[in-house]
């Protein structure tokens, strides 16, 4: 039996988008040992997934701390994997390769950048949807691809019924009014008013709630529905997956629990502004659909609302 190392550090989002390759990977190299190299956040998350068998914690410390990185770097030669899949596809998994497997190609290290055609540059290739790239890069390095284009996230649900009884939640509807910081060009400004519309045209018919990130519980506060929490703090992924799952609509910006609402092919929308557009970042499917505008401030309340009653009433 070989080991076949898988990099993919996160964000959230983004580990929802590749449970499809990482299972084409798993089924392609069914008599092999999958071993992913993930951060943090997601250590516990990416032990529940059964088409992985080992996970490596990667702290991503800075490159300079010399004794980290060759402590990290002597683990994964150790490992002697046939091949590594680089899911990732960033500056710092790319410096990986340079000291792990400086002069292989594809065959041994598939990246974005080892798959790239010579006719094509890494700068174009990046526009392309994301699981496309994922899915040309699996194909170059002789992936049969089933699942790429089509990720399933149900492996990250729990069962966790009690948090419905604890909060009564029979049918409910799920906002995700959130974004990082940053990013305040993701944000839809008119959560609240929706909900009004919501009450308005249901009354008690269908809860309305929120799940906030660890940093967004004050925020959470603005928002006039029912904040889901775990003694005070955030809930895990598997319960945000597993609320996720059992909603009846799920209203979203472009944040990670957008994508996972979308790999769950839950009913829903996610509202995109001029940062991106949903095809870039391949969130639609077959039920969670995308309204894109220019200007996320003119959203009107009564458009998303319309498709809310499309799917629910």
């Amino acid at each position: 039996m070989s080991n076949i190392l898988i990099i993919k550090h996160g964000s959230l989002g983004d580990i929802a988008q590749a449970s499809g390759a990482i299972q084409d990977i798993s089924e392609n190299n069914s008599n092999d040992n999958i071993i992913l190299l993930t951060t943090e956040p997601y250590v516990e998350l990416f032990k529940k997934n059964p088409f992985v068998h080992d996970v490596i914690l990667d702290k991503r410390l800075s490159r300079f701390n010399l004794i980290y990185l060759f402590s990290l770097m002597r683990k994964l030669k150790k490992l002697k994997p046939k091949i590594v899949f680089d899911l990732q596809n960033s500056s710092r998994t790319n410096f990986y390769k340079k000291i792990l497997f400086p002069n292989e190609n594809y065959n041994v290290w598939s990246s974005s950048t080892t798959t790239l055609s010579n006719t094509t540059t890494k700068e174009e290739f990046d526009k392309n949807p994301v699981l496309d790239r994922f899915d040309h890069q699996l194909i170059t390095s002789g992936i049969k691809t089933l699942h790429t284009l089509k990720p399933d996230f149900s492996w990250s649900c729990s069962d966790e019924s009690k948090i419905k009884q604890e909060y009564d939640l029979k049918k409910y509807i799920v906002l995700f009014p959130f974004c990082s910081p940053h990013l305040n060009i993701k944000k839809w400004p008119h959560y609240n008013e929706l909900i009004q519309l919501i009450k308005n045209e249901f009354q008690e018919e269908y809860k309305i709630i929120i799940a906030p990130g660890p940093t967004e519980i004050d925020e959470a506060k603005k928002i006039n529905a029912i904040c889901i929490l775990n003694n005070g703090k955030s809930i895990d992924i598997p319960t945000l997956s597993f609320l996720i799952k059992n909603s009846s609509f799920v209203v979203a910006n472009d944040t990670g629990p957008a994508h996972i609402a979308a790999h769950l092919n839950v009913d829903g929308i996610t509202l995109f502004g001029s940062h991106t557009t949903a095809k870039k970042v391949s969130i639609e499917r077959e039920k969670f659909k995308a309204i894109q505008v220019s200007d996320l401030n003119k959203l009107s309340p009564n458009k998303v609302f319309e498709k809310i009653k499309e799917k629910i009433s």
